[in-house]
């Protein structure tokens, strides 16, 4: 796995805990960041052909 690879898919791992954590915490404003930041990552991995696999309980 190159590095490129490697931190896409730590970055939608952190991501999606940031997420849960956001609506845990009641914060919708957070929650909407969250989402989008992920939306982009999964956009990018995507385009550059990097699986992703299945959201985490997000």
């Amino acid at each position: 796995m190159d590095a490129f690879t490697a931190g896409i898919l730590q970055r939608i791992r952190t991501t999606e805990s940031d997420l849960i954590r956001a609506r845990e915490s009641g914060d919708d404003f957070l929650v909407d960041v969250e989402q989008a930041e992920l939306e982009d990552l999964r956009r990018l991995a995507a385009e550059y052909g990097v699986e992703v696999g299945a959201p985490t309980g997000v």
